[in-house]
């Protein structure tokens, strides 16, 4: 009972404490960011530490994928073209982690209070994710275009990348 509560009051403050920290003024300059938000270069650095991903790729992710707000989703489809009914994907966060992989993502860092609205946390998700697209695609971590295809399209669908014509323009801006 008393770790249960313990949990909930932790999952809070890292909530109010991640709502406090506004979005970078311009996401486009990352030493501005960094400047702005010095404990993000902190943490992307920690991730390039552990996992061997590359601070400008880690950011480029971030930034075609949620533009740095941590609240990011994907768009509703609708009933009737009105009615929001439901997200086209789980994806949430800075990360655009989906459900599925950033439930492996914490099981396999054994890490079960990991949220994708921490900045922190998504970092090292993109940095698990660019070390494990390493080691099963063999796709060099300094493959800025073969890397985002496989954090957009994920593992299994790599392979079909040229059928997904959307996606190519996307991974040569990173």
């Amino acid at each position: 009972m008393i770790r249960n509560r313990f949990k909930l009051l932790l999952y809070l403050s890292l909530l109010f404490i991640t709502s406090c920290i506004s979005a970078p003024r311009d996401t486009s300059n990352t030493c501005l960011m960094f400047t702005d938000n010095y404990f993000w270069y902190k943490f992307v650095k920690n991730s390039e530490k552990k996992w061997g991903a590359p601070v400008e790729l880690q950011m480029a992710i971030i930034q075609r994928e949620s533009d740095f707000d941590w609240l990011a989703a994907p768009e509703w489809d609708k009933l009737f073209k009105v009615i929001p009914y439901k997200r086209k994907s789980s994806a949430f966060g800075y990360s655009q982690a989906v459900n599925k992989t950033w439930d492996q993502f914490v099981r396999e860092t054994d890490q079960p209070l990991a949220l994708r609205i921490s900045f922190n946390d998504s970092v090292d998700f993109i940095g698990w994710y660019i070390n494990k697209s390493n080691q099963i695609l063999k796709i060099p971590k300094d493959d800025y275009f073969k890397q985002y295809i496989a954090y957009h399209e994920g593992w299994g669908n790599f392979k079909d990348y040229k059928k997904s014509p959307k996606v190519i323009p996307y991974a040569r801006e990173v």
